[in-house]
């Protein structure tokens, strides 16, 4: 008997894809993998100092004061100078965990795969995802531990009325600056929603240039407010939901062990990856790791900004 036409379409059932055979293969749409910088991980932004450990840990002072505390006095002619001890800051010390995973991949789904050799590079980035995503967690959750300071906005963001987005920003910065320990705030750091709420604010925008191609009303975007660079993160990488300024040059760094073992090579943000023929399984194991441990020297260099929801 001849055949039905049009045949029936293709059907997929889980990753079973079931084909009329008078009908050609579908057309595999692949996607792109997505890569750190559009997860948006952000903890290396924030600590952006740099250390090496040994020894596995790192050793480190806390709020170190920038001043002795005796007073300086007037010295009468041929008398000794009046002496101090130069104060140090609370000594810390944290150790290097080693954060890692690792996959197989095996040669059939090498050869084999809609993504044919494309395969292994993308195993291999989820892979370096998945670290990253560790690593700025952990960060994320130290820094939101040591910095105590912090301030109540005036008034809700949300309320586009009564909200002094700018000035709330001002008072915290000035509340940084007044501590008189050298710290210049350069970074905010909030989430989508509030940036929403802070790109909208009417009264930001009166201060804006009117007649200028990258206001946010074309660009949807600002980079830069009072001075500071704009972080903008997902709520659930931050501390908590509230808007967070700070000095990124003074805060801390990352201190990692630089060290690079026998085959490994370092890739995206000090992760390093290695790969390893797994001669009995006809497979490869793809590993991905990183060696660093987050430091908060000067918790004084950040300020939460409470209460803008």
């Amino acid at each position: 008997m001849p055949g039905t036409y049009p045949a029936p379409p293709p059907t997929l059932s889980g990753d079973l894809l079931t084909i009329n055979r008078l009908l050609q293969q579908p057309t595999a749409i692949r996607r792109r993998l997505r890569t750190f910088t559009d997860l948006r991980f952000v903890s290396d932004q924030i600590l952006t100092q740099r250390f090496r450990s040994s020894g596995g840990a790192v050793l480190y002072e806390v709020s170190e004061p920038i001043v002795n505390a005796r007073p300086v006095e007037s010295v009468s002619a041929g008398s000794s100078y009046p002496k101090d001890v130069p104060g140090t800051g609370t000594a810390a010390v944290a150790a290097v965990q080693k954060w890692g995973q690792a996959v197989d991949l095996t040669d059939e789904e090498i050869k084999r795969s809609v993504f044919a050799g494309d395969a292994l590079d993308r195993a291999l980035r989820k892979v370096i995802n998945s670290v990253i995503k560790q690593v700025d967690s952990i960060t994320m959750s130290a820094i939101g531990s040591a910095i105590t300071a912090s301030g109540n906005a005036t008034a809700a963001w949300s309320n586009a009325t009564t909200a002094t987005i700018l000035r709330d920003i001002e008072l915290a910065k000035a509340a940084i600056i007044d501590l008189n320990q050298g710290y210049m705030p350069d970074t905010i750091l909030l989430s989508s929603t509030k940036y929403a709420y802070m790109a909208s604010d009417p009264n930001i925008a009166n201060l804006r240039r009117r007649e200028t191609t990258d206001n946010p009303v074309y660009t949807g975007k600002i980079d830069v407010i009072d001075d500071l660079t704009v972080v903008v993160a997902p709520v659930s990488s931050l501390p908590s939901d509230d808007v967070w300024v700070l000095d990124s040059t003074q805060l801390g760094g990352m201190a990692d062990e630089a060290d690079v073992d026998p085959g490994y090579t370092v890739g995206d943000m000090a992760v390093q990856v290695g790969t390893s023929r797994l001669e009995s399984r006809d497979a490869w194991e793809l590993r991905g790791r990183r060696l660093t441990v987050s430091v908060v020297q000067e918790p004084g260099a950040g300020r939460k900004i409470a209460n803008t929801s």
